[in-house]
């Protein structure tokens, strides 16, 4: 089978090589889905994901692959990106044609609120599944609450990431001034692993499904056990600043290797899949149920794609969904609003 799974910038190749394994496992090149009351549309189909460290990438990945082997004429392509707010200005610019992002990236994307210069023009497909939010720590840190980052080394993610945005309104609810009450490094999920690792940070957020691949090879570094700090005291706060776009959600015990041994309630938000509102409708019902009818090889490349359920794909209330996939929901009985 072909890997159509391409980015750009480089990336190292035993990440794509790992990639590929488990996706030679997932059969043979397959037949195209049915459209559903036309042929399915050629073309490129360039998928904004983030960063080689995290869940969207592996997951884009999946769905490049997917909709290039399923769908008559497509080559889909995953783009490494700095994540939501980057990937929204991609697909307003003309620049991508799904895209990740968190739910409260998406809300100010669309009501135009900062970062973003005016609404953006986009849809949902479907609520993917829950990104939780780590603070991730070494377990020798003395880290173990919110407060005790006041005067630390963090990283809140990468410049334009969900992630950045998720933990800047965190550590207010927690009463910290992001800006100056601790140094702020800002660092993809990777970078920061590498940091923390190497000493230059004492602690960061990452917003993503678990396991992330770059949160997992920390843990298990040899000599080094991490911690993840509890922060589900901050959901009401975050909900009654923000609205519904937050809820709290647990890490079980076993998350990951090292000082997770309990489990721990965090902040979560859930995930869309974008859309350019201007999407032609036969193209955006192609592409959702051919994701829905080869779910099965999702999964086989990362669990948090076993989440994308017709229940929880429609949960959405913050993106209006594009026509094409109200439409998908319909035929299969799903939509009820």
């Amino acid at each position: 089978m072909r890997w159509r799974f391409t980015v750009r910038r480089a990336v190292p190749f035993l990440v794509l090589a790992l990639v590929a394994a488990v996706l030679a496992g997932c059969g043979g090149a397959g037949t195209p889905a049915g459209s559903g009351g036309g042929s399915a549309q050629g073309g490129q189909i360039r998928i904004a994901t983030g960063g080689t460290g995290g869940v969207y990438y592996i997951y884009g990945g999946a769905m490049a692959d997917v909709l290039s082997r399923h769908l008559p004429g497509v080559n889909a392509v995953a783009e490494v990106t700095s994540a939501s707010v980057d990937n929204i200005l991609l697909l307003a610019q003309g620049d991508a044609e799904l895209a990740f992002s968190l739910a409260d990236t998406a809300y100010l994307a669309v009501q135009g609120q900062d970062p973003f210069d005016g609404p953006q023009p986009v849809k949902a497909l479907a609520v993917l599944y829950n990104n939780y939010n780590h603070l991730v720590t070494r377990a020798d840190s003395g880290i173990r609450t919110l407060a005790d980052l006041k005067g630390k080394r963090v990283s809140t993610g990468a410049p334009g990431s969900g992630t950045e945005v998720t933990a800047l309104r965190i550590l207010e609810a927690a009463g910290l001034n992001p800006d100056t009450d601790v140094q702020r490094e800002f660092l993809g999920v990777q970078e920061s692993a590498d940091a923390l690792r190497d000493g230059r940070i004492d602690a960061f957020f990452w917003s993503g499904g678990y396991p992330t691949g770059a949160v997992s090879d920390l843990a298990n570094t040899p000599g080094l056990d991490i911690y993840i700090v509890p922060m589900g005291e901050v959901v009401d706060d975050l909900v009654q600043k923000y609205g519904a776009v937050y809820v709290e959600d647990i890490f079980p015990a076993g998350a990951y290797s090292g000082d997770v041994k309990e489990d721990t309630p965090t902040v979560a938000v859930p995930n869309y899949l974008l859309v350019p509102a201007s999407m032609d409708e036969q193209r955006a019902y192609d592409i959702l149920k051919t994701l829905f009818e080869h779910k099965d090889e999702l999964v086989a490349v990362h669990p948090e794609a076993e989440k994308l359920t017709l229940e929880n794909a429609v949960t959405g209330q913050v993106v209006e969904y594009h026509p094409g996939a109200i439409r998908y929901y319909q035929e299969q009985g799903a939509w009820n609003r």
